[in-house]
């Protein structure tokens, strides 16, 4: 991967920053972005990477990272997709401003940077999206989550089959419980019985470290995958109960 250019976004912290790690040691040169200006920089001079403080719903986001890796390294040969949880309840709690903002972020957001990054990728060039367990099974009072990160899959699908004539593969990952600040957050929002069931529910007994799943994602970026696309990998200890 020496040389490759790869654009992270919601790089500066968990399950992107990880990835971008990963890339990073394997010789790839990043641009990884997040929404805070310092966030982003301590992020990027820890990684001797490239950083962009920037939003993934702003609609000027994709051209602007595109023109930073053309600047910087003339060459752009893959994206990872992150972006920050939507916020928790159930589909009945939350507002109908929730959603909107949610779906400005997470789902168009991803659809508007995928787009214009798939178009710019040569053959050989990989976008992976990070998606969510819930693409397989909803998560108790994560009903925004479980209503958008499938819709993502299937974009994800459709953009393989439309980009791999060109050599451009698409795939996403379904992370699990990894030892996020995310999956932190989101076990103080249940019972320490809730979150025993959940430990339990795991084969192998524990959360994900986020260096696990960025060695599974930069895999995956990678030329060395490269019959890999329209695939949901579950990153998840064998949690999801369906393959």
């Amino acid at each position: 991967m020496t040389d490759r250019v790869y654009l992270v976004t919601g790089g500066s912290k968990g399950l992107g920053f990880a990835t971008a790690a990963a890339l990073v040691a394997e010789g790839a040169r990043v641009v990884l972005t997040g929404r805070s200006d310092e966030a982003v920089a301590s992020a990027a001079a820890e990684l001797g990477a490239v950083g962009v403080a920037c939003d993934n719903a702003d609609p000027a986001t994709p051209d602007r990272l595109l023109d930073v890796a053309r600047e910087r390294f003339g060459r752009v040969d893959g994206l990872l997709l992150s972006a920050g949880g939507p916020p928790v309840g159930t589909v009945t709690a939350v507002s109908d401003e929730q959603w909107q903002s949610s779906f400005e972020s997470v789902f168009l957001g991803a659809v508007r940077l995928a787009r214009t990054i798939g178009s710019a990728l040569g053959e050989g060039g990989s976008i992976a999206f990070v998606l969510s367990s819930s693409v397989r099974a909803p998560i108790g009072n994560l009903g925004i989550s479980n209503g958008l990160r499938p819709g993502l899959a299937m974009v994800a699908k459709s953009l393989a089959n439309e980009l791999g004539p060109r050599g451009v593969r698409v795939n996403g990952l379904l992370p699990g419980r990894v030892a996020t600040d995310r999956m932190t957050y989101l076990d103080e929002q249940v019972t320490e019985e809730q979150r025993a069931a959940s430990l339990a529910a795991i084969p192998l007994r524990r959360y994900g470290d986020p260096p696990e799943f960025g060695r599974v994602a930069a895999f995956v970026l990678s030329p060395a995958a490269s019959y890999l696309t329209g695939t949901m990998l579950p990153v998840d200890g064998g949690m999801t109960p369906v393959f």
